[in-house]
């Protein structure tokens, strides 16, 4: 895949002269990877408009033949129309769209055993941020982590007619693939009952995404998994959710604070906040169903920051939070290098009695993307001190884990801390006085910032406290 990454990001450099811009090109990719996929998979599309009518073509018959096939597509019922909608060649000349289908049909994608879309878009997105371009990372979970989470919450459809599965801040839908690929394994291939298997496809898999390009890939990642998902695009947060409830939510909103100058007027949020991870939660608290679970990524700073005691009072009085995941440093390397997050789980129906935190961070070498990659190890220990049971019910110990990195918190703890679960720490850094395993100055910078900005909304606070009392 790595090969396949390098070859086509190399071809991105000459498209550039063409006036094709990364965010340009990698769409670009995702419509022709469809189509080639398509053609591997027997997926139906408009006659004229496969893969073979443009691999035979050259020329500006060529582009032409492209444009118009976008169009058709667009236009298609179901979930082709959905994908396409709005799309528009950015070739101005046939021999660079030629060459790109040239390159892509030198590779038999359906033979390579991954999720191949998602893999290039997650190596062209790298690629850009390593050469510095903002926000690439802002539509990607690392897979290993989606996996582990996956596998703790156990989002099984077979138990219920009614089971949904939705991430409200999907991205390109790993979480979603994931927890499908999930239920592949669990039965051995995919083998279900036929009213069981068109619910699964059909009804089952639900998100929202703000952004166009995103849930176009969601849209094909899906597609191409024989799913068909329903995702809407619109702003989860800012816009009035539907009556739609569901089992399970996996997600990971959006980290920072672009766009958050405002809180929402929204009827369902009961602490008003201008921060987005904050409402994320509020707004999870809303779509789940009585009994169902949620598992979210949140920065560092949702846990410590301004307003997020109230939150999470509100979580531990209407939920059972029974385990937070604290993440190894460099976990979001090489998009967020030095973003500090955590997984948080809760399960909707009953109050919190206790909060078990297992410290996947402390004295443990920070992720790089060559010498120290994240892998499934570092959530091996953790999944066996969760449990079996995706509620967090399953019996704990902690002596269930070798290093002491697994501790239960009553709620009266809890709530000592105000709710503030970023409070509870109980391993030392062992290495913080080694100048060899400092943290890198991307990382003690980001770490700063956040804690600045969490300060600075604490005094914002404040200071409408003040100005209330003076009558001003």
């Amino acid at each position: 895949m790595t090969d396949v990454v390098n070859k086509l990001w190399g071809f991105c450099h000459t498209l550039r002269h063409d006036g094709i811009d990364y965010g340009d090109y990698i769409e670009q990719i995702t419509y022709l990877l469809f189509l080639k996929m398509a053609e591997e998979r027997a997926v139906e599309v408009p006659a004229g408009c496969d893969w073979a009518a443009l691999r035979n073509r050259s020329g500006t018959g060529l582009t032409d033949h492209y444009i118009e096939s976008l169009r058709l597509l667009g236009k298609a019922p179901g979930m082709l129309g959905q994908i396409f909608a709005g799309a528009q060649s950015r070739f101005s000349n046939p021999v660079n769209l030629k060459r790109l289908i040239t390159l892509i049909d030198e590779t038999d994608w359906t033979a390579l055993g991954v999720d191949v879309k998602a893999a290039a878009y997650e190596g062209l997105l790298e690629k850009a941020a390593s050469e510095g371009k903002k926000g690439a990372g802002q539509y990607f979970t690392p897979r290993v982590l989606i996996e582990s989470i996956v596998r703790c919450m156990r989002p099984d459809p077979r138990g219920s007619r009614t089971f949904t599965i939705c991430d409200p801040a999907c991205g390109t839908a790993g979480f979603l693939v994931a927890a499908y690929e999930w239920l592949v394994e669990q039965t051995k291939g995919g083998a279900l009952d036929r009213d069981t298997a068109r619910r699964v496809k059909r009804s089952t898999y639900y998100g929202t995404e703000l952004v166009a390009r995103p849930r176009r890939m969601a849209l094909m990642n899906l597609v191409l998994h024989g799913i068909e998902p329903i995702i809407e695009l619109r702003d989860a947060i800012y816009e009035v959710p539907s009556g739609q409830r569901f089992d399970v939510v996996l997600t990971n909103p959006p980290f920072g604070t672009k766009g958050a100058n405002q809180a929402p007027d929204n009827d369902d949020f009961t602490v008003a906040t201008s921060n987005k991870q904050l409402n994320f939660i509020q707004h999870v608290l809303t779509i789940l169903k009585p009994g169902g679970r949620a598992a979210m990524v949140l920065p560092d700073n949702c846990l410590f920051a301004d307003q997020a005691g109230e939150v999470f009072k509100l979580v531990t009085e209407d939920c059972s939070l029974h385990t937070v995941l604290r993440l190894p440093r460099g976990t979001f390397t090489p998009y967020s290098q030095g973003v500090k997050a955590n997984v948080v789980f809760f399960t909707k129906g009953a109050p919190s009695s206790a909060v078990w935190i297992f410290d996947a961070r402390t004295n443990v070498p920070g992720i790089t993307k060559k010498d120290r990659p994240l892998s499934a190890k570092h959530f091996e220990e953790f999944e066996r001190c969760y449990g079996i049971d995706p509620d967090g019910r399953a019996k704990r110990s902690p002596s269930d884990s070798t290093e002491a990195r697994w501790r239960s918190f009553s709620i009266d703890q809890v709530r000592e801390k105000d709710f503030k679960l970023d409070g509870f720490k109980w391993l030392k850094e062992e290495s913080a006085d080694d100048a060899d395993e400092m943290p890198e100055p991307e990382e003690l910078a980001t770490e700063a910032i956040g804690e600045l900005t969490a300060a600075v909304g604490e005094l914002e606070q404040v200071l409408k406290l003040l100005e209330q009392e003076a009558g001003v």
